[in-house]
């Protein structure tokens, strides 16, 4: 305890003696009495931008370079290539501004310092300079919006009508998916007031809906290879994001406000393991808003098949209605029968559980 006193005694003091010395000062300035002898610590302060800025801007190569492939994942969509090359074009035209500048500010500081005798050429205006600063970067400011706007109306226009469509659906702390069924290919209906997680009915699927009989929750997504995905996106709960690097995928799910973003994926996921050498990769949907303790948890594995491949997992998927057959209670009895065909109920199998 007493050493604490010590040092915030020490800190005050220290506080102290600042403020006298500044109080001191600009008493001189006002009686214009202030010193005007440099000290060698002027040069010394103007050599040392130099050496920060080379400093600096050689970390910044030696990183931006070096690391390059840590930071850069391989792109596996078509509009991503899109994405890229807006990305490194914006990329190159700040860096080279960001360098510019930044060499300019340093070497200024160090040939402008302070000398006896040396007084600074003062314009009041310049309307060339004015014109030129403007203009440019408006200019390409506009460009990059454009470009970038080009891309997402892409991403966002609506899907064909051959489009694979999946539902993503993001709550504290999970992601879950939900596909129509092979018979229809139309996702059923959904109302948030029938979510009950207790009786397995994660979505709020409406079960007077008769697109929603043959639609199936797997416990991963999966995806074809070469063939338009349509991600429907909501959350539940608070914002989420989607996330799926590899495809340049990101959009958020917003309560309330469903989302979607459609893509292509370019590479299987046994293609993405032999091209990296990883046996072990995967695709992973994550979530980037901070949406509560357990954020960091919230991924879910996105497989990426080729087509037929997809096609067979796709069948073999049991329907959410048979895997929870106790709604049949709640679908109407005219639609009964067809619940159960649609389905894949087994009349007998039912019969016998009941």
């Amino acid at each position: 305890m007493f050493e604490v006193i010590i040092a915030i005694g020490a800190i005050l003091l220290l506080v102290i003696l600042l403020t006298l010395f500044r109080i001191g000062t600009l008493v001189n300035v006002v009686k214009g009495t202030d010193k005007k002898v440099v000290s060698t610590s002027n040069k010394v302060n103007a050599a040392l931008m130099i050496v920060f800025m080379l400093g600096g801007l050689g970390l910044f190569f030696w990183y931006s370079f070096g690391y390059f492939d840590k930071y850069t994942i391989p792109v596996a969509s078509v509009h991503g290539a899109d994405i890229d090359t807006t990305f490194w074009i914006t990329t190159a035209i700040t860096g080279f501004v960001f360098i510019l500048t930044n060499v300019l500010l340093f070497v200024f500081s160090f040939k402008y310092q302070h000398k006896e005798g040396a007084r600074a050429t003062f314009f009041p205006d310049n309307v060339k300079l004015e014109i030129l600063w403007t203009v440019v970067p408006a200019i390409v400011l506009a460009t990059l919006v454009f470009s970038g706007l080009r891309a997402w109306n892409s991403i966002t226009s609506p899907a064909s009508s051959e489009a694979e469509v999946v539902e993503v659906m993001g709550y504290q702390f999970a992601w879950a998916v939900r596909y129509p069924g092979v018979k229809d290919n139309q996702l059923g209906d959904y109302d948030f007031r029938l979510i009950n997680d207790k009786e397995g009915n994660l979505f709020g699927i409406d079960v007077t809906d008769e697109n929603s009989y043959d639609d199936f929750v797997p416990l991963e997504m999966h995806i074809p290879k070469g063939k338009e995905v349509l991600l429907n996106i909501r959350a539940r709960d608070v914002l989420h994001s989607v996330f799926i690097p590899h495809f340049r995928v990101k959009m958020d799910a917003v309560p309330g406000m469903p989302t979607h973003f459609k893509f292509i994926a370019t590479k299987s996921t046994q293609e993405m393991r032999s091209e990296l050498g990883d046996p072990e990769f995967d695709y992973f949907i994550t979530c980037t808003e901070i949406c509560g303790r357990g954020h960091f948890s919230m991924k879910l594995k996105v497989v990426v098949d080729e087509p037929e491949d997809y096609e067979a997992w796709k069948a073999a998927q049991p329907t959410w209605l048979k895997l929870n057959p106790d709604y049949l209670e709640k679908v109407p009895a005219d639609k009964r029968e067809l619940a159960i065909i649609k389905a894949g109920i087994d009349k007998e199998e039912l019969e016998a559980s009941l």
